[in-house]
């Protein structure tokens, strides 16, 4: 059997998950003032090659260790996938990631009222915590089996651990409405499983290699096949700022500050891969195949013949664009981010001599690929110590907007520059210092007073200009 490459997407998947099993997560605790929480199931599977031979049921479940060992592991043609979800109905038009909107209906990026089948947003399943759930976990779990039908619990999943928490709030961050957790899990078996989504949800399992070539550093990532791109995704800003039902004042905030702009990965699906709230399951189909025949399973798990690959037209016809954006995509460059190769001390250190705080700062801090940075972030490494905060940072489509962000996050810019450094150092603040949620709190106070500063000018200005027009008017 050939062996893996040594930058293959199941190598680096290893290490990500042995980082995970090892690492303990930051956990925030509820306040008293806010105990809501949520959680969400990140599942990842790898999917053998055709030619792989089937596996007994009956067979003794491997460690994680053990697991990728696994000859139908290690082939150069198994493909990890993880998964995500496209609710009907889902699109960025009322809905700030990371924001208040976001759990409304809890799709993980939120839920919105209007999106057409271009371009849909995605998310993990999961939800809040109810009464009677015994942790996150747990809820995860429940929330996984009564939206798609996947049982965690079953012998064929193996929880690998906890991504930091991460905390949810209203619009530009004034108020705390939650804590999410996002719970990893493996499948440790090559069999397919069969899913029950509810209606109109439908289920989308996509190659680590796409995120791959997108997030990880060049010297990985350009090793990739299948490739994703960068895009973004557009949020009004009146919708965030003003109420409901105030037209006016919609349409004049709308045009003195514009709207806001998140990062998103495009990522280009075939329609085969996709599973339907819809439709329903064979299982003889599911219990005669034991691996996953190339662009046909997911026919076989609804109970479809498997076809021809369409080509030409069709095929573009055939495919799903999805986006990745706002909690899903933060929660998702954490992942990929454990992905790194970690780095080594500089040689001077030797071998019997302590590493200095000098050496340690000489050390490149293992770093994804990202094309953006947040307002007044330049020079920082927040992409470093937090790509997922650099995921639901917006740029606002005003340049001036931009600007005084940048004047007003001094403060922020201390607290990145502060997590950087405990990052460096290999210090216990790294974990006992909540820096996400204080570089989010003080990220959103420099964009409210920039806001603030900026509305007023404008009004100034249209003062001003209504005064020099009344004068020559009359004049």
């Amino acid at each position: 059997m050939a062996q893996e490459k040594p930058d293959s997407v199941v190598r680096l998947l290893s290490c990500a998950l042995h980082r995970i099993r090892t690492t303990p997560p930051r956990v925030i605790a509820s306040p008293a003032t806010q105990p809501r929480r949520a959680a969400v199931a990140i599942i990842i599977r790898v999917v053998p090659p055709p030619n792989t031979i089937p596996v007994a049921v009956d067979t003794p479940l491997p460690t994680l260790n053990q697991f990728f060992e696994l000859d139908w592991v290690k082939d150069p043609l198994a493909c990890p996938e993880f998964l995500l979800l496209r609710r009907d109905g889902a699109g960025p038009s009322d809905a700030v990631p990371g924001r208040a909107s976001a759990f409304q209906n809890f799709t993980g990026d939120g839920t919105w009222k209007s999106s057409g089948k271009a371009g849909a947003h995605v998310a993990f399943p999961g939800g809040r915590t109810e009464e009677g759930d015994e942790g996150g976990l747990y809820t995860a779990m429940r929330q996984t089996w009564e939206e798609i039908g996947l049982d965690l619990a079953e012998r064929d999943f193996l929880c690998i651990g906890q991504l930091d928490d991460r905390e949810i709030t209203t619009s530009l961050g004034k108020r705390l409405l939650m804590i999410l957790s996002p719970f990893v899990f493996l499948q440790l078996t090559p069999n397919p499983l069969p899913t029950d989504p509810t209606d109109g949800t439908t289920i989308h399992w996509v190659p680590l290699a796409t995120l791959a070539s997108a997030v990880l550093p060049g010297h990985i990532g350009d090793k990739m096949n299948a490739k994703s791109r960068w895009s973004s995704v557009t949020v009004d800003a009146a919708s965030r700022l003003t109420p409901r039902r105030a037209a006016i004042l919609k349409i004049l905030v709308r045009v003195l500050i514009g709207s806001m702009q998140f990062p998103a990965i495009l990522l280009d699906l075939p329609e085969s891969d996709a599973i339907s709230g819809s439709s329903t399951g064979s299982p003889a189909a599911l219990q005669n195949s034991r691996s996953y025949p190339p662009l046909t399973q997911d026919k076989l798990e609804k109970g479809f013949p498997a076809t021809k690959p369409l080509s030409g037209k069709n095929r573009n016809k055939s495919r799903h664009q999805l986006k990745l954006w706002g909690l899903s995509l933060g929660m998702t460059l954490d992942l990929m981010a454990t992905m790194i190769p970690p780095t080594s001390l500089p040689s001077p250190a030797g071998l019997n001599k302590q590493p200095t705080s000098q050496d340690l700062h000489k050390v490149a801090l293992p770093s994804l690929h990202l094309p953006f940075h947040p307002v007044g972030g330049e020079g920082m490494r927040i992409d470093a110590v937090a790509p997922s905060l650099a995921s639901v940072f917006p740029r606002f489509s005003y340049p001036d907007v931009n600007f005084w962000i940048w004047v007003f996050g001094k403060r922020y810019r201390e607290v990145v520059r502060g997590w950087e450094a405990s990052v460096r150092d290999g210090g216990s603040n790294v974990r006992r210092v909540n820096w996400s949620g204080t570089a989010l709190n003080t990220f959103y106070a420099a964009v409210r007073k920039a806001l603030l500063v900026v509305l007023v000018l404008r009004a100034i200005g249209v003062l001003v200009g209504l005064v020099f027009a009344g004068w020559w008017v009359f004049a």
